[in-house]
């Protein structure tokens, strides 16, 4: 694979500097967009750094740095972007300064509308240009300053390819008509980006197999999963970085086998950091096992009943004419319809249209499960 050159690119780390990409702005339509975010690193995820592709020319904007950017937000709202798996940037967008897109191309929902095997931008950039991505990048610690030429050189490539990329996706996908489909895809994805990342929820606490617990355990999860937070609010860490959800899982199933907490605590490592978390990771454990597990945040009951027997049927027939349409356009079934919106449409086939996007319900209304229903 021959080695391409790197793309040249200005780095914005002043105010003075933001007035050459605000001018290039004014003369475009479209530009290729990206943004790197600490989430790794960090216990509040914030946006790091933001990479443009406006007419040929690459511009890296310092986030971090005493920029005012209110100028660059109200000129990017008239753009159209490039972008790929923008929905996690659209949330850190709206979050940051309630950006809204006003309309985008997805690199990687093209990709998904054209059932390739691999949609990641480094997957694809490899394909169709020989561009293998700095694997560093991905994991590196953008709030970090400052940023190392070869990190500024990754980010630069984020953005490069993506028109070239876009024309290439947007052949293939005109010659299956599906590129309605991608705007459809891509309007939604704008809708959903801008509500933002999920609030705080007080039961937050029941993470992966927590639904098996029904006596002590539960109070410990709940008491050990509000000790990591509050380590890592502290510290200024990723919750994960302070213990990983298995080990707190792997504790509330031991106390609820009856483990004592001397014995759970022999088996538990917390890295680096264990003489320093584990005093109060023990205290925790015993104030879960001592708590009343009628005390802790109830689960809030749907409004929705559960499914009949009849609609089950139908979910389950619905599903079946989903997964063979899937098949002969060899697309993920999920794409056409989730679980979750299958549900839906098996309580109220009438709503198809209302769950549904166009594309979506024009694949399903025709089939035998809702034509009978």
């Amino acid at each position: 694979m021959n080695e391409q050159p790197l793309p040249a690119y200005t780095l914005i780390d002043t105010p003075r500097q933001l007035e050459p990409l605000l001018a290039a702005l004014d003369r475009v339509d479209e530009v290729a967009l990206d943004t790197e975010a600490d989430n790794m690193f960090h216990y509040r995820t914030r946006v790091c750094l933001l990479q443009f592709l406006v007419a040929g020319e690459i511009f890296l904007v310092d986030v971090l740095a005493a920029i005012p950017l209110a100028p660059l937000w109200e000129k990017l709202a008239t753009k159209h972007l490039l972008m790929h798996g923008c929905d996690f940037d659209i949330r850190l967008l709206a979050d940051l300064c309630q950006f809204r897109p006003k309309s985008i191309f997805d690199t990687m929902l093209a990709a998904q509308l054209l059932a390739r095997p691999r949609i990641g931008l480094a997957a694809l950039l490899e394909q169709h240009f020989g561009v293998v991505l700095d694997k560093e990048g991905q994991k590196a610690n953008w709030s970090k300053r400052p940023l190392t030429k070869k990190l500024l050189d990754y980010a630069a490539l984020d953005v490069w390819h993506l028109p070239a990329l876009r024309d290439i996706l947007t052949r293939e996908l005109a010659q299956l008509d599906r590129l309605d489909w991608l705007d459809q895809q891509c309007r939604r994805q704008i809708e959903s980006g801008l509500v933002g990342f999920p609030v705080d929820d007080e039961n937050d606490w029941r993470i992966g197999r927590s639904e098996r617990l029904r006596g002590r355990g539960l109070g410990v999860l709940h008491a050990v999963w509000h000790w990591r937070e509050d380590w890592a609010r502290t510290i200024d860490v990723p919750p994960f970085k302070v213990a990983s959800s298995d080990l707190l899982l792997n504790i509330a199933h031991a106390a609820e086998d009856g483990d004592s907490v001397e014995g759970i605590m022999a088996k538990v490592n917390l890295g680096k950091r264990h003489e320093r978390l584990a005093p109060s990771l023990a205290t925790a454990l015993r104030q879960g096992i001592g708590r009343d597990p009628q005390t802790l945040p109830r689960r809030r009951r749907s409004d929705q009943a559960p499914l009949t027997p009849a609609e089950i049927a139908r979910q389950d027939r619905i599903k079946a004419d989903r997964d063979r349409v899937a098949s002969a356009l060899t697309l993920d079934p999920t794409l056409i319809a989730s679980r979750s919106q299958l549900a839906l449409i098996a309580r109220d086939p009438l709503k198809l249209d209302d769950v549904l996007l166009p594309w979506q319900a024009d694949l399903l209304r025709n089939q035998p499960a809702l034509t009978s229903a």
